[in-house]
């Protein structure tokens, strides 16, 4: 039985599956950060800026907010406001008649577009479609994707009007994006259910037939899902994982497929 047909079956019999999805997922399913995908929408950021992808981008120095919000709104509008992609739908239809819970590092609400249940996913690096004070003052996050879409539609040479820049409705600091790039991330109410919501899935089925189906998880943070994954797997002999990267090598115990995501579950639907 070759490994996507022996994965298939530990999903089909799991008595619950945890995912763990990364970057390499949305790549997948086609929001690529870099190559083509970039060039066709930041061509006027790589010109004068001399940007080389979306993700290093984030981090570009801005001299003005006026400067950085006409980036961020772009970004934001691209990666959070489109279409549910077609890729993580044929996730959910996999998993929405199992019990299942999601973690993931992704901030596109690509999860709760397809489908699935906000009760059941911790996103842990934050949400695209949020903004948090940059201080921050206090933990809470606010919904962005009217301001987003007023910043892109009044943006002129690479700049928004200064009457568009979200300030912190307590303090007046200016805001951030609700992500996890260093100390002042904010971790709400919400976020630390989420948390607990996750733990009490694992022990609720840890001594179960559990599935751990890790997507696209690379290096740059393993803590969060692949040495967790990995741990599991150790102590409980009842949890297997399925591991979907190309680039991966093979680790004993773990079933690990070298092929591209759409094409596993593609396969996986037949």
């Amino acid at each position: 039985m070759n490994q996507v047909k022996e994965a298939k079956k530990l999903l089909d019999e799991a008595d619950a599956v945890l995912i763990g999805a990364a970057a390499g997922l949305s790549t997948a399913a086609g929001l690529d950060y870099a190559g083509q995908r970039f060039q066709q929408h930041f061509s006027d950021y790589i010109e004068k800026y001399g940007m080389t992808d979306m993700y290093s981008a984030g981090f570009y120095p801005f001299q003005t907010l006026e400067e950085k919000w006409a980036y961020w709104s772009r970004h934001v509008l691209l990666n959070r406001y489109g279409e549910s992609l077609p890729l993580y739908q044929d996730l959910y239809n996999l998993v929405k008649d199992k019990e299942y819970f999601v973690m993931t590092t992704n901030v596109d609400g690509q999860f709760e577009k397809a489908g699935f249940d906000q009760e059941r996913l911790f996103e842990i690096q934050g949400n695209y479609g949020e903004f948090q004070c940059s201080v921050p003052c206090h933990q809470e996050v606010y919904s962005n994707e009217e301001a987003i879409k007023k910043m892109v539609k009044a943006s002129q040479n690479l700049k928004i009007p200064s009457e568009l820049i979200p300030y912190c409705p307590r303090c007046q600091a200016p805001m951030n994006m609700h992500l996890r790039i260093d100390s002042t991330f904010v971790e709400t109410t919400l976020w630390h259910q989420e948390q607990e919501a996750l733990q009490k899935f694992v022990e609720r089925y840890e001594d179960k037939k559990l599935v751990l189906l890790e997507l696209g998880v690379g290096y740059n943070t393993p803590t969060i899902i692949k040495y967790p994954f990995e741990r599991m797997t150790i102590y409980f002999p009842n949890v297997s994982l399925i591991r979907l990267n190309i680039e991966d090598k093979p680790k004993k115990g773990i079933i690990t497929i070298n092929q591209d995501i759409k094409e596993v579950l593609a396969a996986w639907k037949e």
